[in-house]
């Protein structure tokens, strides 16, 4: 059922469109996902999702595993039917999650054991059982285990999670072999340095995967650095094959990303800063709290066709925001991802038309001129 066919190529960058085909449906690339982590895009419905024009989003092993459970979402059949989401659902195996949130965590070479942050109770969560966890959401697209390094790291430490996240990845493979129906993507590790970066695609591109990931990126290394080790890994990945950068990031960074060769994006940059008052525009961000926007009748953004703009102005936003109403949370949120999948619609019709690197100066002069609101 999944597949991926690239439907047009930039003839001055790597971008690319595609499509990818899945059994709840086809996800055009390059593509930004909202991240949902616990059967939920903060603040927002489902419904109001697709109205965004959201075609996939992201969930997350660590956390639905623990709360509510496979044996709630078994009672739907899935994530799915528990979210009443209809289109395609890509989960993280919750490597990154154990790491960063549960508390006591120790890896070895049989998986993460771990207590977790909300009761304190203790779990092993194996490759195998990452498969297993996924298999029971009824994900669309999984993500194999792997063991995701802080920045800075020293090369010992870039190598020793390489070994184990391949050695991962292998286990995730079998598993998955046994009768999974979901595509499974591979995580490309090895930190800042390219070698290692070459040798966990090599080992990984062995294995054979539907799709590979970038991992280890945006985990505070700077912009520059993030970039080469993304314009050097993403050409070593087999041109088949989805390509997806996980955690990122800005508008900017994804413009630049989709150039290099990107498809997929997720983060929780556009929902986050929502519900802190950030509003993307295209002309930049714009802070909501502002008291030149008190008296502001205008939308967020003149011409944009979300719910948000088409019926409040600038100065009920605030007003919102300011007197805490979570309201504000709901329409801020609602304006921001549409603003993410806009973009990401117009960067696919301007490699379809050949005139992607237009679109990215033109995209960038507008950050830089900051027009008048």
């Amino acid at each position: 059922m999944f597949n991926f066919k690239i439907t047009a190529k930039s003839k001055e960058t790597r971008a690319r469109a595609g499509i990818i085909n899945t059994a709840h449906g086809s996800i055009e690339t390059p593509v930004f996902m909202p991240v949902g982590t616990l059967a939920s895009v903060k603040s927002v419905s489902s419904e109001e999702l697709v109205s965004a024009g959201a075609g996939i989003i992201l969930g997350n092993t660590y956390h639905l595993y623990l709360r509510p459970g496979c044996d709630v979402i078994n009672l739907f059949s899935g994530l799915h039917g528990f979210m009443n989401w209809d289109r395609p659902i890509l989960t993280d195996s919750g490597g990154f999650q154990i790491f960063s949130l549960a508390k006591l965590a120790k890896i070895s070479q049989e998986g993460v054991s771990f207590q977790s942050h909300i009761d304190g109770s203790s779990h092993l969560l194996t490759p195998e059982k990452a498969v297993e966890i996924q298999n029971c959401l009824g994900s669309d697209i999984m993500m194999c285990l792997d063991n995701c390094i802080a920045y800075p790291s020293s090369r010992d430490e870039a190598m020793d999670a390489l070994k184990l996240t391949t050695s991962w990845a292998e286990r995730c493979k079998k598993a998955w072999d046994n009768g999974s129906k979901a595509a499974l993507f591979g995580i490309v590790q090895g930190g800042m340095f390219k070698d290692l970066r070459e040798m966990s695609v090599k080992a990984l591109v062995d294995i054979g995967f539907s799709g590979y990931a970038i991992g280890g990126l945006s985990v505070g290394e700077p912009k520059d650095i993030m970039l080469d080790i993304a314009d050097f890994t993403l050409p070593e990945l087999p041109d088949n094959k989805p390509k997806y950068i996980m955690g990122v990031g800005k508008p900017e960074d994804i413009v630049d990303l989709v150039a290099l060769g990107a498809d997929m994006f997720d983060c929780v940059i556009p929902t986050r800063n929502a519900r802190n008052g950030q509003l993307f525009t295209n002309c930049g961000t714009i802070n909501i709290s502002n008291s030149r926007f008190k008296y502001d009748k205008k939308p967020v953004e003149h011409g944009c066709e979300c719910y948000t703009c088409r019926n409040y102005s600038r100065a009920y936003l605030r007003h919102l925001y300011m007197s805490k109403e979570l309201l504000a949370y709901r329409l801020n949120t609602i304006h921001n991802i549409t603003y993410y999948i806009g973009l990401m619609k117009s960067m696919r019709e301007a490699i379809i038309e050949n005139e992607f690197e237009v679109f990215r100066e033109k995209f960038y002069n507008s950050l830089v001129t900051k027009k008048k609101d």
